[in-house]
């Protein structure tokens, strides 16, 4: 549940950020090079980056997807058709239940300035491969053709407009850890009963390639949409997704690599994109990398969160960041009663969970245009991070321990007025620490930052003590 204490910190933060504080002079001249009077224009944003699974059900759920930056949901489209061959196509329903009516969400969504991505998926039980079997390719694949041309045609064109699907979820053969078959593509040979005592599924590869993936692809971009993968799982190796990304269809003669727009995986860390980036995107096919599902438990760390999506917008400025939608996580899931999730559900009303009380500090500190901050960063003992620039703020995102610690870094010249202000905050509450316990110097071109870290860490008691934290450098006139 919600600590009020936290809240009133959370309210407070933006107030304080802009609040006045003493100014650090510089030990030089002021410098013509200094941070720019005005704030930048344009430029990306760190909520570009931020989606998660699931819809916002009423005006207070948008109100808080708001609050911490959310920009994108993911959900299922269907159900399609439920019994038999002739019965109606029905892609107006989603969520795991298929429960919610779709078309006023993604209206709302628009208008809300939330993208809506589609998931397609899964085979009716009565054209299963497998019988009864939803994970498992369709005997007659025109079926599975006739349910994606069906909702990409509804809600590509307006009033819906979505420019992005997704196809299957978690397709894969083998997994590392010995698990045969993936939780979300079963073949022949698959145990229900018991999934570790499954058969390989040989074809898993050239059946999804051939049975769902460049089926659907094609009538997405037919529509002039964009194709995203279904998520390779993190459990099923990045040499294995580019494996079958580079396999290529006799039937089709193409790869599946051809046919995808966007790369996907799931709960992987930001370093672990970079090979993709490298070999798919820096200089195509791919436009970009999405991560439709991270989080989940691993947001048990209260730090995983905020250091993730703080790497994450760091790793993209350096790798032509040069479209709002080229780069986009989801966290898995945004609602529910784990303490992990974003939010509580309730009753009595939804409240923040840590995490999504995490997400509003980041948007409120990194609130600005993005730039890359090229300087090296030298820590002192006791202290790593990293940083970026938002407007003509620094901020330095630390991980630290208790006591007095520092970050320099060579080649940043003071402002032009010489002063500067310094701010301290709790990256999971948003308190900002005494003035004092804050102070930035230059000389000549090296800036240094002394920051007292509080003796109670917000870290995991089960790991060695540490707390996460922003410094905010802001230029003063």
């Amino acid at each position: 549940m919600e600590n009020p204490g936290r809240r009133r910190a959370l309210q407070t933060l933006t107030a304080l950020a802009a609040a006045t504080l003493p100014a650090a002079h510089a030990k030089t001249a002021p410098s013509a090079q200094g941070a720019p009077a005005a704030p930048l224009s344009g430029g990306r944003r760190i909520t570009e980056l931020i989606g998660t699974n699931g819809w916002a059900g009423s005006a207070s759920d948008l109100e808080m997807w708001h609050e911490m930056g959310i920009t994108w949901g993911r959900d299922a489209v269907g159900p399609g058709q439920l019994n038999v061959r002739s019965d109606s196509m029905l892609v107006n329903k989603t969520g795991v239940a298929y429960d919610m009516d779709l078309p006023p969400v993604v209206i709302r969504n628009n208008r809300n300035g939330i993208g809506s991505l589609l998931l397609l998926a899964y085979t009716p039980s009565w054209n299963a491969s497998l019988p009864g079997d939803s994970k498992s390719a369709p005997v007659n694949v025109d079926v599975w053709k006739r349910y994606v041309d069906a909702v990409v045609r509804k809600y590509s064109a307006p009033p819906y407009n979505l420019r992005y699907f997704q196809i299957w979820n978690e397709a894969a053969g083998r997994l590392s850890g010995g698990a045969p078959q993936a939780s979300f593509w079963h073949g022949p040979g698959f145990n229900s009963a018991d999934e570790k005592h499954s058969q390989p599924y040989q074809r898993a590869m050239q059946d999804y390639v051939e049975r769902i993936h460049i089926p659907a692809a094609r009538i997405i971009r037919r529509y002039h949409a964009y194709v995203v993968y279904g998520g390779w799982p993190d459990q099923g190796g990045l040499d294995t997704y580019t494996r079958w990304l580079e396999w290529r269809s006799p039937a089709f003669n193409a790869r599946m690599l051809d046919w995808v727009d966007y790369l996907d995986t799931h709960y992987l860390n930001v370093a672990d994109l970079d090979p993709l980036y490298q070999q798919y995107v820096k200089n195509g096919p791919a436009r970009g990398i999405w991560q439709t599902e991270i989080g989940d438990t691993y947001m048990n760390d209260p730090h995983y969160l905020p250091r993730y999506f703080f790497d994450f917008a760091v790793w993209a400025l350096d790798r032509n960041w040069d479209d709002p939608d080229k780069y986009v996580s989801m966290v898995y899931h945004w609602d529910g009663y784990e303490p992990f999730r974003l939010t509580h559900r309730g009753p009595p009303e939804r409240t923040y969970n840590v995490p999504g009380e995490s997400l509003i500090v980041l948007r409120q500190t990194v609130f600005g245009s993005l730039g890359s901050f090229s300087r090296p960063l030298q820590f002192g003992p006791g202290a790593t991070g990293s940083a970026l620039r938002s407007d003509n703020d620094i901020v330095f995102q630390v991980n630290a321990d208790p006591g007095w610690r520092t970050v320099s870094a060579t080649g940043v010249p003071p402002p032009s007025s010489g002063k500067a202000q310094v701010m301290f905050i709790d990256a999971l509450t948003g308190f900002v620490s005494p003035r004092e316990e804050a102070t930035v110097s230059w000389n000549e071109q090296t800036m240094s930052v002394r920051f007292k870290v509080p003796s109670r860490v917000n870290g995991q008691n089960s790991k060695p003590p540490g707390h996460l934290a922003y410094v905010v450098v802001r230029p003063q006139a």
